[in-house]
């Protein structure tokens, strides 16, 4: 019998929404790099990440001026929204259209608000790097897989979450990078790190070296590393042995082609008790970067519930 936990894991085939996962992937950067281009910086690029919504993707408040704005993909109804702190909206619908047709209308849209939006207008960790007003052969979408999309980023999210819940040293929030196109959470020991030697397409490496500034121990969800995507788990720098960790549950594995742990959502969805699957997943491979790093754990990790017998909420 198919439990309700189970039914809320949906499943979508990466090659059943290829082409439209590769158009949203630029919709997103544009969306993103207009945050960039007003957000003050964060360390690590925080300030340039999405959030998962109860409706799809949004920026969060982006300070403009004295007031702000803010912008959000709507999977249930399939248009983009733009508000604004004044009280100036647009909207503008989701369907098939290309990355050029795409980025005309938001930044059309924008210029009706009065909102200025100077971004780098390519795309970045990709190649090529095909200018948003040229790209025409990005112009897919098909609004029941971004829906299904943004559904299996509300469970990695809500999971991903509750694991975070458990560090009280320096965590992110969990958050939507459009430059990988993955929800990720990263974990701090406290310690600088070497410098990231860089190297991904159309960015420039100081990006890296800024990303990953600290010692950390990074996991989140892509829609990539298996048929459904996959949840993933690395660390920086690796630790001698990381790799040979035995990490569960069942299906997880170490990637060679990737130099992380990955677990396939498809594996996750099929467990009898998918959150506890993806649990296991991070809490596992976090353990395992830790102690081969010899994190100081006491000091980094709590209960999360520790307030609650003494009826603090």
């Amino acid at each position: 019998m198919t439990s309700p936990a189970t039914m809320s894991w949906p499943s979508l085939r990466v090659s059943d929404w290829t082409a439209t996962r590769e158009t949203l992937h630029m919709w997103t950067q544009i969306v993103g790099k207009i945050r960039m281009a007003h957000a003050p910086l964060l360390n690590h690029w925080w300030q340039v990440t999405l959030y998962v919504s109860p409706r799809g993707l949004t920026t969060s408040t982006i300070p403009y001026g004295t007031g702000a704005f803010e912008i959000e993909f709507d999977f249930l109804d399939h248009r983009l929204d733009v508000r604004t702190s004044s009280g100036g909206a647009r909207s503008l619908p989701l369907r098939p259209m290309s990355v050029a047709e795409f980025y005309s209308r938001v930044m059309a849209m924008l210029d009706e608000l009065g909102i200025e939006a100077p971004i780098r207008p390519r795309p970045n960790e990709v190649d090529p790097a095909i200018p948003f007003a040229e790209d025409h052969q990005h112009a897919s979408y098909d609004g029941a897989a971004a829906a299904l999309f943004w559904r299996q980023l509300l469970q990695a999210n809500r999971v991903i979450g509750e694991f975070r819940s458990h560090f009280v040293g320096k965590v992110s929030p969990v958050h939507f990078f459009w430059g990988g196109m993955d929800l990720a959470c990263t974990r701090f020991s406290g310690r600088s790190a070497p410098p990231h030697p860089g190297g991904m397409p159309n960015c420039g490496d100081w990006v890296m070296v800024e990303g990953y500034s600290r010692e950390l121990s990074s996991c989140g969800f892509w829609p990539g590393g298996g048929e459904e995507g996959a949840f993933y788990s690395y660390a920086y720098p690796t630790p001698d042995g990381f790799a040979e960790q035995q990490v569960g549950p069942e299906g997880a594995y170490f990637s060679t082609e990737f130099q992380q742990f990955l677990l396939p959502y498809e594996a996750a969805r099929a467990a009898p008790d998918p959150d506890r699957a993806v649990a296991e997943f991070l809490r596992t491979t976090y353990e395992a970067a830790a102690d081969r790093a010899n994190w100081d754990r006491s000091a980094l990790e709590d209960d999360p519930t520790r307030w609650h017998q003494k009826g603090a909420r």
